[in-house]
């Protein structure tokens, strides 16, 4: 379980990515967040925002046109 849940559905690029980084200052090293979106080029964003700020893509799935992913703060 996530410590934190982003409900960014509904939103374009960049708002869910912009939702997320907002909430990783909230959590401490090692702590995660969720987040919904149903953007479908969030999939690809959140690779890219994870790849260049070192945090971790802990998990990536669809349920329906609702895209869910894990991120774990790092450091």
């Amino acid at each position: 379980m996530a410590d934190q849940t982003v409900d960014a559905k509904g939103l374009n690029c960049p708002l869910p990515i912009l939702r997320a980084k907002k909430a990783l200052q909230t959590v401490g090293a090692g702590g995660t967040i969720e987040v919904l979106a149903t953007d479908p080029g969030s999939v690809k964003d959140f690779q890219a925002f994870c790849r260049t700020t070192g945090n971790e893509l802990v998990e990536s799935s669809t349920e329906g046109n609702v895209f869910r992913f894990v991120l774990r703060k790092t450091g």
